[in-house]
């Protein structure tokens, strides 16, 4: 008797490289597991989810596909990454997280927003303490720093401030955003790690200025190669992505975790190089294998027992 062979169902918008290829890919090897772009059609409450798999690349611009993913894990698909902690995780809880970890990170804080939302006044805001201590974030966080949307993405509402003048202007601009105010970490190396399933990392030598990589496989020294890969490992495992990119800024022999949080990360062969691009095809074909294959697993974020030495 036939077995009917598992299905990963892709969620994805505009990409046209990664794609077609992670589906050739996990097509052609013939392991039991079908690969496709999902369907997610009207769905009622209990019922149950057609995929085995479902790979999201897209649900935090399309709030439908987020409310279906979610449903899904409730049902025993594996959902790649975990919905409910991507539609949790801000860049404050991720410093936060840094360090209970013990993961070098540039000086962080989180400030109060500078007004409240839609339908809300002044008088909602009553729990923030003011006036904000605007010396007191410069002398620790220092100058120039970087002033970011703890909930923003893609390079999005991110400025550099040089004065303590012109970052109170630029907070005056931010409304009911959450703002965090960081430490600008003057680099001589960076890498930008690919990380599939939690234990696959690659650290790539990248450029932020021209956002290029670089295929260079000597860029590390041993000891910041290893760590690198270490503290990427113990990051993701307690997020519980099993596809993100760990970005650091190496200073003085130091790697510093300066963007941690991108469980879409960038896939496409331009970007990546063909030879980066070849990698990550190979290895999330492996990971939705493997995640179709071994049927419904608990994949819930660990940080409470990593954070307990579990």
């Amino acid at each position: 008797m036939s077995v009917a062979p598992k299905r990963v169902g892709l969620v994805v918008g505009r990409e046209w490289s990664w794609p077609p290829a992670f589906i050739a890919e996990v097509n052609g090897r013939d392991a039991g597991v079908v690969a496709e772009y999902a369907q997610l059609d009207l769905t009622a409450a209990g019922a149950t989810a057609r995929y085995d798999v479902l790979i999201d690349r897209i649900s935090h611009e399309i709030p439908f596909y987020r409310s279906y993913l979610k449903h899904a894990a409730l049902g025993g698909t594996t959902v790649i990454n975990n919905p409910f902690m991507w539609s949790a995780d801000d860049k404050f809880f991720g410093a936060s997280l840094l360090t209970e970890l013990g993961i070098a990170q540039p000086r962080t804080v989180v400030l109060p927003n500078r007004a409240a939302g839609p339908g809300l006044g002044p008088e909602d805001l009553t729990n923030l303490a003011y006036p904000i201590d605007w010396q007191g974030i410069v002398d620790y966080v220092g100058l120039p720093a970087i002033l970011k949307d703890a909930h923003g993405g893609g390079g999005r509402q991110v400025y550099r401030v040089d004065s303590l003048e012109v970052l109170v202007a630029r907070y005056d601009e931010t409304g009911d955003m959450t703002m965090i105010v960081q430490e600008l970490v003057v680099w001589d190396h960076y890498v930008r790690c690919l990380c599939i399933g939690q234990d696959e990392i690659m650290p790539i030598k990248y450029d932020p200025l021209e956002k290029r990589y670089h295929v260079d496989h000597a860029h590390l020294s041993p000891e910041v190669g290893r760590l690198v890969v270490d503290w990427s490992r113990r990051l993701c495992a307690a997020l519980g992505y099993d596809m993100n990119t760990v970005e650091y800024a190496v200073r003085g022999g130091v790697p510093y975790a300066v963007d941690f949080m991108n469980p879409a990360p960038d896939m496409d062969i331009y970007s990546l190089t063909p030879f980066y691009f070849d990698w990550v095809v190979r290895a999330m074909a492996d990971l939705a294998i493997a995640r179709a294959l071994a049927g419904p697993q608990p994949r819930e974020p660990r940080w409470d027992r990593l954070l307990a030495g579990a």
